[in-house]
């Protein structure tokens, strides 16, 4: 008889927590509906931004050799809708950081330097994408690095014809062997530039408001 009662007791905590896992279960699929049924998704349709794509943006903040160290946060917003197949992959608005990659100081003929690497882009939604790419100049990304001016002339005779025994010419002036020392160069807040994607972006689905 006791046997008996320890057997039903023993069936009843089987069945009770068996019902507590379904009753768990359920109420955890009820709760993820009820959530995915207020979230408004994008299309399921896959965007490929091609390497080599430009992206104006403009800079939230001035940065320069003289000051702003390597790897310090730099900050940017897209200028305008960016479409692809008439649809608006990258919404004007969009924001995007970086940091500077590599600085040269200046030095004797020239001016200081700078490559600025943007690894982040945050859609108006707050859905965050990786991205490889550089601020773009027709130096290979590198901005300044330009070649100061002479710090002296020198003037030298050139002449331009013979008549009889005597030459004539002018006296021209040259750029001497020393040129002036470089400066640091500066991106002041508000400046228009150019992101060059080195890396495709796959744009799919975000969640937005």
């Amino acid at each position: 008889m006791d046997f008996l009662k320890l057997y039903i007791c023993v069936i009843n905590i089987i069945i009770i927590g068996m019902f507590k896992k379904i009753l768990a279960i359920f109420l955890l699929f009820t709760v993820n509906f009820c959530l995915a049924s207020d979230v408004k998704l994008r299309d399921y349709d896959e965007y490929k931004i091609p390497a080599g794509y430009f992206i104006p943006v403009l800079s939230l903040q001035e940065f320069s050799t003289a000051y702003t160290e390597e790897g310090e946060p730099l900050n940017f917003v897209t200028t305008n809708d960016i479409y692809l197949f008439n649809k608006n992959v990258i919404p004007q608005g969009t924001k995007l950081t970086g940091y500077i990659e590599k600085k040269n100081e200046p030095v004797r003929g020239t001016n200081a330097a700078m490559t600025v690497y943007v690894n982040k882009m945050y859609l108006p939604d707050g859905f965050e994408i990786p991205i490889k790419s550089y601020i773009y100049t027709t130096n290979g990304n590198k901005i300044g690095g330009e070649l100061t001016e002479p710090e002296t002339y020198n003037r030298v005779p050139h002449y331009q014809r013979w008549t009889m025994f005597r030459a004539f010419g002018v006296l021209q002036y040259v750029p001497g062997g020393q040129r002036r020392m470089g400066e640091h160069v500066t991106i002041s807040s508000g400046a228009n530039l150019k992101i060059m994607l080195t890396e495709p972006i796959i744009m799919t689905h975000t969640v937005i408001n």
